[in-house]
């Protein structure tokens, strides 16, 4: 039996002259290399990458057919619970391709292939996502991106960004590996601290985290990912890496291989790391996720955002940019923060926004402006996100709204050196919230398309059915000797 379709990839033109040639190195180099298997990965509704892992002597014909993997990964939320009926007729998507758990194919993109230098003689190939006769996967995250990155680039402009991403790497103590806490989602394990915090950047506690921070980086940079520094975080067992900055959607395919890598290792190591916002235990802080962004003029390179003096903070098309991102901000949380969790870390004179305001170099606004007249690195910087973001979500709702505002001419915004005390907009303080402001808003149905958005929130009304349904420690000491 071959994998996937055969003549797949050359029968819908699915590769184009430079993936064609690193095809072609590919297998030379898994030849060379003495490499024994292949994993093909896909980035789920979640940002998470989920695939297969082939021999290597099928790599040549999953390049050529692609390789099958079922429509039901699709229909999961984040307890990797099927949420749509998939053996109704269009498996309650309205796509006959998502009825009865059949296949779809993983395209591997030859120019994203990695050698994964934590495991033994093992490849790794980004894929993207296809129904059998061809046609691109609605709900396909990384394709999504990819338009919304053209489209900027059809209006003159190129994309980029930067990363600055928190999480938090703990000791294992207990793995939870009985049967009885192979629940769904799994049991969480037991943990120690690695720092106990409180000494933000100080030498001694990046002393105490570098054999993480060494294990780590020699590992992420064999991954040729663009790092830039390794910081200590305020909380304990929290730490902070940033990103050189990337054009198109480089950013958001570095970041889901970044996350994965890390816990990959950590989880080698007997460390538990998480990207999850805000962890249960005492004295544990949020962590956020920071995107730096600017627009570069395509036909000169020259920094779009830069102001053409000395009193702006912005040029008009920044302006106008930042405007729609505030504009949208509620409605494009459900991109941004798209956790149950990822909301705990809302909160004012915190170093996290709470409403949808911008300030010069203030780490208190949502939108951080940095740079300035003559200044070729001016950027802007949106404290917005949930580490545990869909990246290419993300992305697209900063492309998104930012262009709406330029298109529109989105009038600026006030730009305050007080953002904690302006009456701006307030951003949502829950999930709920958030799918709300995203039904009214029709902005990302437009540009992303019902089906996509209606399909987005299917899977978040399920995530906070079973988050209400469940029976809370506050609730158990609140009422349970009270009534």
């Amino acid at each position: 039996m071959s994998i996937g379709r055969h003549g797949f990839v050359i029968r819908h033109g699915l590769r184009s002259a430079e993936q064609s040639e690193a095809a072609d190195r590919i297998l030379q180099l898994a030849q060379e290399g003495d490499l024994q298997t292949i994993r093909l990965s896909f980035v789920d509704q979640h940002g998470v990458l989920r695939g297969k892992s082939i021999t290597t002597d099928g790599l040549q014909a999953a390049l050529q057919n692609g390789c099958t993997i079922t429509t039901t990964l699709l229909a999961k939320d984040t307890s990797h619970r099927t949420v749509y009926p998939v053996w109704a007729p269009g498996g309650g998507l309205a796509l006959d391709e998502m009825t009865g758990g059949g296949d779809f194919v993983m395209v591997p993109d030859p120019t994203t292939f990695k050698v994964l230098p934590w495991a033994a003689n093992c490849g790794w190939l980004l894929c993207d996502i296809y129904f059998q006769n061809g046609e691109p996967v609605p709900f396909s995250t990384r394709r999504l991106c990819q338009l919304a990155v053209q489209r900027l680039s059809d209006a003159g402009f190129d994309y980029l960004s930067g990363l600055e991403l928190e999480f938090h790497v703990f000791k294992l103590k207990e793995t939870k590996l009985d049967p009885e806490h192979a629940t769904q989602p799994g049991a969480a394990p037991e943990f120690s601290l690695l720092t106990q915090g409180y000494q933000y950047l100080t030498e001694a506690r990046l002393d105490e985290f570098e054999p993480v921070f060494e294990l780590l980086r020699s590992q992420l940079q064999a991954l040729d990912l663009p790092l830039r520094s390794m910081e200590i975080e305020f909380g304990p067992s929290q730490c902070e890496f940033s990103f050189h900055p990337q054009p198109g959607i480089a950013t958001a395919d570095n970041t889901v291989l970044f996350r994965s890598a890390v816990k990959q290792i950590c989880q080698r190591n007997s460390l538990h790391a998480t990207f999850m916002c805000r962890p249960q235990g005492a004295n544990l802080f949020s962590s956020g996720w920071h995107l730096h962004q600017s627009l570069l003029h395509a036909d000169s390179g020259v920094n779009a955002l830069m102001p053409d003096n000395d009193t702006a903070l912005l040029s008009t098309v920044g302006d106008h940019f930042v405007s729609g991102l505030l504009t949208h901000a509620a409605a494009a949380c459900v991109f941004t923060t798209p956790t149950v969790n990822g909301y705990k870390r809302y909160k004012p004179l915190s170093l996290a926004p709470d409403r949808a305001i911008a300030a010069r170099d203030n780490r208190g606004a949502m939108v951080r402006i940095v740079g300035g007249h003559e200044d070729p690195a001016t950027r802007i910087e949106n404290r917005i996100g949930d580490p545990a973001a869909n990246p290419y979500l993300y992305l697209t709702s900063q492309i998104v709204s930012g262009m709406l505002g330029i298109d529109n001419h989105y009038p600026p915004s006030t730009y305050s050196s007080t953002p904690y005390d302006s009456d701006a907009q307030m951003l949502p303080t829950d999930l709920m919230a958030a799918v709300t402001a995203l039904r009214r808003d029709d902005t990302f149905r437009q540009a992303m398309g019902d089906s996509f958005v209606d399909y987005l929130l299917g899977i978040k009304d399920a995530e906070i059915e079973r988050y209400l349904s469940c029976v809370s420690d506050w609730e158990q000491r609140e009422y349970f000797s009270t009534f």
